[in-house]
């Protein structure tokens, strides 16, 4: 189904705020460079006669630069939404932005499902993840809606769609949907850009994340522009996921037919920043 013009509008929008928020980052980091420049040319300039005379050129400075933000966590009003938690917000500097780290979710159905999170691909999710789990917000809480995308849509300690924590970020990682060629001739097959196991994001609306977030069960291949940003993906417990995606499902208070009949429910989820091996059932398992 063909989104509507509203949709169309807010999707727009998101992704012009993204654009606008990494504008800020880079402007602000290009300033402090030319702020450096400038204040370093000035010293060197008033005090080189100096310098030369007490011999400063043979010492080492071991100043530490100041550390550009990575980061944008927009605060959110937890005053205006009831089903916001506050449990303040991750850093802004010295975040890892290369390697992975390893996730691992326990639940009431089946053994434990473990990810890796691509720091790489997605820095701020992971970290939000990481800072989430260190806070043990996600602990206790319901996997709301099965949803018939193949995913099984968990995070939201409200079970409202509109819970979280009092912040959210843009998204990083939305995979790009390839244009069909038309001189090719051959008819086009639309792509799996979330393949089973892909953990990622669940913004409201597209493109403010916070704490929700879905874990694929079987491929899922948009029709329409992708509106979730991947942040990992399953290493072990393809069987448990299985096992969620079989759980029938009722109708919600909006009529929706998304509700597990079965409580699916997060015991623990934690994040190390360790990496561990894929489980091999992973591969095996399909």
């Amino acid at each position: 189904m063909a989104p509507s013009k509203d949709r169309q509008r807010k999707l727009a929008r998101a992704k012009f705020d993204r654009q606008m928020a990494k504008r800020a980052i880079r402007e602000r980091k290009r300033r402090r460079v030319l702020a450096g420049v400038g204040a370093a040319l000035a010293v060197v300039l008033v005090a080189v006669g100096g310098a030369w005379i007490g011999g400063a050129f043979d010492s080492t400075d071991n100043t530490k630069p100041e550390a550009a933000d990575i980061c944008l966590w927009s605060p959110l009003d937890a005053s205006t939404n009831s089903a916001l938690k506050e449990v303040g917000t991750p850093p802004t500097k010295d975040l890892p932005e290369t390697g992975t780290e390893a996730m691992t979710v326990t639940t009431n159905v089946g053994g434990p499902i473990t990810a890796m999170l691509d720091i790489a691909s997605a820095p701020c999710a992971a970290a939000s993840f990481s800072y989430l789990a260190g806070k043990k917000f996600f602990d206790n809480t319901d996997c709301h809606e099965i949803l018939d995308i193949g995913a099984v849509h968990c995070g939201d300690p409200s079970g409202s769609n509109q819970g979280g924590p009092t912040y959210s970020y843009y998204d990083e990682n939305t995979p790009v949907q390839p244009q069909p060629s038309a001189s090719s001739g051959t008819t086009a097959t639309t792509p799996v850009l979330y393949p089973k196991g892909t953990v990622a994001t669940f913004g409201q609306p597209a493109g403010s994340n916070g704490s929700q977030f879905l874990i694929f069960f079987k491929d899922y291949a948009p029709t329409t522009a992708p509106i979730y940003s991947i942040v990992g993906q399953v290493t072990g417990g393809l069987d448990t996921l299985a096992a969620i995606g079989k759980i029938p499902t009722v109708a919600d208070d909006a009529g929706d037919k998304v509700k597990p009949k079965e409580k699916i429910t997060i015991k623990s989820l934690t994040v190390a920043a360790d990496t561990v091996a894929a489980d091999p059932s992973a591969s095996a398992q399909s």
